[in-house]
């Protein structure tokens, strides 16, 4: 089972009498800002984050490394369930290997958005990432973090950008880690997982009918932090839900 550390939380079973603990979901597209947005806020608020396209890309990794279908649910399913990963600080383990640049190459992300339309595996990681709700709070970023696994966030923020603006940022994030990459494929790549999350059947890539829109495109990461903790601090002033 994936035991996250020191920036994470172990992982463990939900618990009802935690529903009180303040929950910040930030959603969104590949490469919209949300992760980076995410874990800054979290640091500032001394809140634990939850990095939920992690944990898809490491079922990811396991489906691509053991030649698996990308059409078999149950196998798949087993592997969510099971995961032999760690986290320690922003480090990513899986099977004891040092995975955390591994997982972002974009071959991985294609085959997240696949097997993450999966029900069953949607189902077997549930359980995980809802454990990830402990005092004093928590930031989770994602694709249905605010729609499905947190629906009663404190706040919830859905983080957009033009897929022009994606992809340079994704080109960029190749070439720091040592990836290959070529930026008209990639806003053909963005433009149909875009399609593919938003489509599928559970789960789709959607705002949350209360959360609040930001658009990144002309936005630096800063800014957007800036926002979300206004937001926040906002509904915590008295007289605010």
């Amino acid at each position: 089972m994936c035991k996250p550390t020191v920036q994470y939380l172990p992982i463990m079973p939900a618990d009802p009498s935690l529903s009180a603990v303040r929950v910040i979901t930030i959603d969104g597209p590949t490469a919209s800002g949300k992760g980076t947005v995410a874990r800054i806020v979290a640091e500032k608020l001394g809140f634990h984050y939850l990095d939920s396209g992690a944990l898809y890309r490491l079922v990811a990794l396991s489906v691509l490394r053991g030649n698996i279908p990308p059409d078999d649910e149950a196998a798949i399913a087993g592997i969510a369930a099971t995961l032999p990963c760690r986290f320690e600080g922003d480090r990513i383990f899986l099977a004891g290997e040092d995975v955390t640049d591994v997982i972002r190459a974009e071959a991985t992300g294609i085959m997240a958005s696949r097997v993450g339309a999966l029900p069953a595996v949607r189902q077997a990681l549930i359980s995980l990432q809802t454990g990830f709700r402990r005092p004093p709070g928590l930031v989770a970023d994602g694709r249905d973090m605010g729609t499905v696994i947190f629906p009663d966030a404190r706040l919830k923020v859905f983080l957009t950008a033009s897929v022009e603006a994606r992809a340079e940022r994704r080109y960029k994030q190749l070439m720091g880690k040592g990836f290959s990459g070529n930026i008209v494929s990639l806003r053909q790549d963005l433009s149909e997982r875009d399609e593919r999350d938003a489509r599928r059947d559970v789960a789709p890539l959607v705002p949350a009918a209360d959360a609040r829109t930001l658009d990144t495109t002309h936005m630096g990461i800063h800014e957007a932090v800036s926002q979300v903790l206004e937001w926040f601090r906002a509904i915590r002033q008295p007289g605010n839900c």
